[in-house]
């Protein structure tokens, strides 16, 4: 099978297509024909050799953790599940033909393979983050860099429960935060006074890395009311960085439910195939996403 892999940490250029040997599921595991696999943040750390505790990489590694396909091979154990289900989910080395899922879920009706690809560790991180900043019903949440697939998830959970959000983006990422229903601003010179102007904030998240943990923690108030995803020196500031998945199976049955309301949506503001791998590094890495990247096979 064709397989998208590095064999040395570095920058896009380390990626490679080879052809490897067709995985088989383990007990607990199901086997996925890959339609499409998303394109996180995560994916680009990994390869550039970044320590992230929850993903233990050893060379020569695959790439990719989210993936949407249809089930081919089912592991000992596993129930719920038959060969030629289409499902999307989280496992390991998911820029390939077939990738091993460990958590997983039907497709909703309607939802695309490229859609469907987009929901699994976004969706996981944006509630993880929103429960670990302690945010309530009736409060703002500021977010720091909500375009992205991770933004926007938070901003129409938040939205769901009752959590009011104000967003920052890049200018040309104002008229559609404020489609999902959050409250926009541009970053850049003057944001925390445009902060500010919009309301009270009770909690923050930090999806960008831009350097603005100081600004968040005055804003709140609190450190302990800030979460940084992307900036692995927020905890020198007393801020937590969140990095360690919580329950990916909660997570994917909780985004099913999400869509089907109609209360969740991510659009896939690009597709690669699978050779394009290393340009959709660059682009993740860039930022300024608007939704969701993913790579089809």
């Amino acid at each position: 099978m064709k397989k998208m892999s590095f064999a040395e940490f570095g920058g896009p250029d380390v990626l490679r297509l080879i052809t490897a040997d067709e995985p088989h599921a383990a007990p607990g595991q199901i086997r996925v024909a890959v339609r499409a696999a998303g394109v996180n943040p995560v994916d680009w750390r990994l390869r550039e050799g970044q320590v992230l505790g929850a993903h233990p990489i050893e060379l020569p590694s695959g790439v990719g953790l989210d993936a949407a396909g249809v089930v081919d091979e089912v592991g000992e154990g596993v129930e719920g599940v038959t060969v030629g289900d289409r499902v999307f989910g989280e496992g390991a080395a998911t820029y390939a033909e077939f990738a091993l899922l460990t958590a997983w879920a039907l497709m909703p009706e309607g939802l695309s393979f490229e859609e469907a690809a987009g929901y699994p560790s976004v969706v996981e991180t944006a509630l993880r983050i929103i429960r670990e900043v302690g945010v309530r019903p009736g409060q703002t949440l500021l977010v720091s860099g909500a375009s992205g697939g991770v933004g926007s998830a938070v901003v129409q959970i938040a939205r769901d429960r009752g959590i009011a959000v104000i967003g920052t983006a890049g200018s040309a990422n104002q008229d559609y935060l404020r489609g999902l229903g959050a409250l926009a601003t541009t970053y850049g010179d003057g944001w925390v006074e445009r902060v500010r102007r919009l309301g009270r904030v009770e909690a923050a998240l930090d999806l960008a890395g831009s350097g603005v943990i100081r600004e968040l923690v005055e804003l709140t108030g609190d450190a302990r009311k800030v979460v940084s995803i992307a900036d692995l020196g927020a905890p020198e500031l007393g801020v937590r960085f969140s990095g360690v998945a919580g329950s990916v199976p909660d997570a994917l049955a909780e985004a099913a439910e999400l869509i089907a309301r109609g209360r969740l949506h991510i659009p896939v503001e690009k597709v690669y195939p699978l050779t394009g791998a290393a340009a959709a590094h660059i682009d993740s890495q860039a930022g300024h996403t608007r939704g969701r990247r993913v790579i089809t096979v």
